[in-house]
C-alpha cells in the first residue's frame, strides 16, 4: 500500500511543477524592457489556458496533501 501512496505522491508532485512551470507570469519581467514580449493567443484564450492550468494546479496540490498525509500515517 505504501508503494502505490509514493506512486501516487511523486505523479502528483510531478503534475504540479509541470502546471505551475506553464502557466504564464503575471509581471513582464526583463523581456518588457527588451521588447521581446510578444503574445501570439488574445487575452480570452490566454485566460481560459491560465485557468485550467489553474485548476490542475489545486487539484494536484490537494492530491499531494492527502496522499502524503496517509503515506505519512501508513508508513
Amino acid at each position: 500500500m505504501t508503494i502505490f501512496f509514493t506512486i501516487v505522491v511523486l505523479l502528483a508532485s510531478l503534475f504540479m511543477i509541470a502546471t505551475v512551470l506553464l502557466q504564464s507570469s503575471n509581471n513582464k519581467g526583463i523581456g518588457a524592457i527588451a521588447g521581446e514580449f510578444t503574445q501570439n493567443m488574445n487575452k480570452t484564450q490566454a485566460a481560459s489556458v491560465d485557468a485550467k492550468l489553474a485548476l490542475g494546479t489545486k487539484i494536484a496540490a490537494g492530491v499531494f496533501v492527502v496522499f502524503a498525509l496517509l503515506l505519512w500515517m501508513f508508513c
